[in-house]
């Protein structure tokens, strides 16, 4: 498929909860997850968005469920937006550059 070979953006939000620890220490690990790939993101206050082809991103987002498992997650919500394109590459910046 050729979307795959193109720069996607994902956003993925994180819901955890735990009886042991509070819910934004279990976040910090997923956050975590995502600045050791090595790719482009912005986290914002409800979800991060991150840049990285369609295949990466999507190991990115398993990968960041785990992280809130082993970080003390009994129960997860996540909730993950794509914006794709046959044609372009779908960069943060492109979107966010009149904004800085």
């Amino acid at each position: 498929m050729m979307m795959k070979k193109k720069t996607i953006n994902l956003a993925i939000q994180v819901l955890p909860t735990s009886s042991k620890k509070h819910p934004y220490a279990i976040v910090v690990e997923a956050i975590a997850v995502i600045k050791e790939a090595g790719i482009p993101y912005i986290v914002c206050p409800f979800e991060t968005v991150i840049e990285a082809p369609y295949d990466e991103a999507m190991d990115i987002a398993k990968k960041v469920q785990e992280a809130c498992y082993e970080a003390g997650a009994d129960k997860l919500m996540c909730y993950i937006k794509i914006q794709s394109s046959v044609e372009d590459n779908i960069t943060i910046q492109d979107k966010m550059e009149k904004y800085e």
